[in-house]
């Protein structure tokens, strides 16, 4: 019997859920965006953005791996912004 589909997060907009299947089909888990169509057409707050789907045994490792990632961005925008600029001569 296949596993079930479980979601493991949401989204506010296609791109990010899209952008976090990818960053779990790199560790070799597969992923589905669901509900992309319905938060790119009635962009109001009663509709739920999309979802992001894995196979219910690879949930936790999934989470863990997405969880990783965000925890990563910030120090990596910090690392971008703490580097002191190029001075340039002028003769």
């Amino acid at each position: 019997m296949a596993d079930k589909l479980v979601t493991i997060a949401q989204y506010e907009n296609y791109i990010e859920a899209e952008m976090a299947r990818q960053l779990l089909a790199d560790y070799g888990i597969e992923a589905v965006a669901t509900g992309q169509n319905a938060s790119n057409i009635y962009p109001i707050p009663a509709v739920e953005g999309p979802e992001l789907q894995v196979r219910q045994n690879q949930a936790e490792q999934a989470k863990q791996i997405l969880e990783s990632h965000k925890k990563q961005e910030p120090l990596e925008e910090n690392n971008n912004n703490s580097e002191p600029p190029v001075e340039q001569n002028h003769f």
